[in-house]
C-alpha cells in the first residue's frame, strides 16, 4: 500500500469523519456567537464613539476609543492567553456539556470571550464607517418629522448603515471563522484542533503503522477545503442578496412614494402621520437620494 492510499484511508474512516465534523460544528458555533455578540457590542461602541461628543458624555467616547484601539491593534492570540489566565468562568458552565468535559467547556468559554472582545473592536470600526456613510440630510429629515434621537437612529440611520456595511461585515465573518483556528492553541476542540489530534494518531488509521508526510497534506488539505466551502458559500449568499436588493430598488421606490401619498391623505393628527412616516421614510429617502444599494 502506498503512503497516499494510506492517507486517504484516514479521511474515509467514518469515525474520523464524525470526529472532524464535530469540530466543524464547534467552529461554526463559536464563530456565530462571536460575530453576533461582536455586532451588538461593536454597534454600541461605534455609536458612542461617533455621537458622544459633548459634555460629560465625552468620557464614554474616549473609553470606546481606548477599547477599540487596544483590541484592534494587538494580536488575537495574546488575548486568548490573557482570557485563559484571567477570565473567570461562570459556575453554570463548569460542568459537562455538548459532549465536552468541564475543563474543555471552561476553555471554550474563555477562548470564545477573547474572540468576542477582539471581533467587537473590529466590527465597531466597520459599523462606524457605515454610520459615516449616511448623509447628514437623513438626520435633519428625521428631526423635521418630530423624531427624537433614538427614533432617528433606529428607523433611519442604523438600517441604512447596516445595509451599507454588508460586504465588509461578510469579510469580517469570514475572517472570524478562520481566526477560530487560533483556539486550537489552547486545546479548544474545534476543527483545527481535531485535525491535529487525528494527525497525531494517523498511524492507527492509515494501515502503515507510521505517520507520513502525506498524512499531513491530506488532513490539513481537508481542513482547508472545509474552510473554503463554508466561506465561499457565505460569499455567494451575500452576493445573491445584494443582487436582489438592486433589482428590487425601482419597485420599492414606487411603493414608498404611494405609501407616503396614502399617509398624507390619511385621517388623524400628527401622530398618525408620523406612524405612517416611520413605515415608509427609509425606502422613500433611499429612492429620493438614489441609494439603491441600501434597500
Amino acid at each position: 500500500m502506498s503512503t497516499i492510499e494510506g492517507s486517504l484511508r484516514i479521511i474515509t474512516n467514518p469515525a474520523v469523519l464524525k470526529f472532524i465534523m464535530k469540530g466543524v460544528a464547534f467552529t461554526l458555533i463559536v464563530s456565530v456567537v462571536a460575530v453576533l455578540l461582536g455586532i451588538f457590542v461593536g454597534s454600541i461602541l461605534a455609536l458612542v464613539r461617533n455621537y458622544c461628543n459633548r459634555g460629560p458624555a465625552r468620557i464614554f467616547k474616549w473609553m470606546a476609543i481606548v477599547y477599540i484601539e487596544i483590541f484592534r491593534n494587538t494580536p488575537l492570540l495574546l488575548w486568548i492567553f490573557v482570557c485563559l489566565i484571567f477570565c473567570p468562568c461562570p459556575s453554570f458552565l463548569q460542568r459537562k456539556m455538548f459532549g465536552l468535559t468541564s475543563v474543555e467547556v471552561k476553555l471554550l468559554f474563555k477562548a470564545a470571550t477573547a474572540l468576542v472582545l477582539f471581533t467587537s473592536s473590529v466590527i465597531a470600526e466597520i459599523v462606524r464607517g457605515g454610520l459615516n456613510s449616511v448623509a447628514l440630510g437623513q438626520f435633519e429629515a428625521g428631526h423635521s418629522q418630530g423624531f427624537h434621537v433614538v427614533q432617528v437612529m433606529y428607523y433611519i440611520v442604523l438600517p441604512q448603515a447596516y445595509r451599507n456595511i454588508v460586504p465588509t461585515l461578510l469579510s469580517q465573518v469570514v475572517t472570524t471563522i478562520k481566526d477560530s483556528s487560533y483556539l486550537a492553541n489552547v486545546a479548544v476542540i474545534e476543527l483545527m484542533a481535531r485535525v491535529r489530534q487525528v494527525m497525531n494518531a494517523s498511524y492507527q488509521y492509515n494501515g502503515l503503522g507510521t505517520t507520513n508526510v502525506s498524512d499531513v497534506f491530506v488532513l490539513f488539505g481537508l481542513a482547508a477545503m472545509i474552510y473554503f466551502v463554508i466561506n465561499f458559500t457565505l460569499s455567494c449568499i451575500v452576493r445573491s442578496m445584494q443582487q436582489r436588493r438592486i433589482k428590487a430598488a425601482p419597485a420599492a421606490g414606487r411603493a414608498a412614494i404611494r405609501g407616503l401619498m396614502d399617509t398624507r391623505n390619511a385621517k388623524g393628527g400628527p401622530e398618525g402621520r408620523n406612524e405612517g412616516f416611520i413605515r415608509n421614510y427609509h425606502i422613500a429617502a433611499v429612492w429620493k437620494y438614489g441609494k439603491a444599494d441600501c434597500l
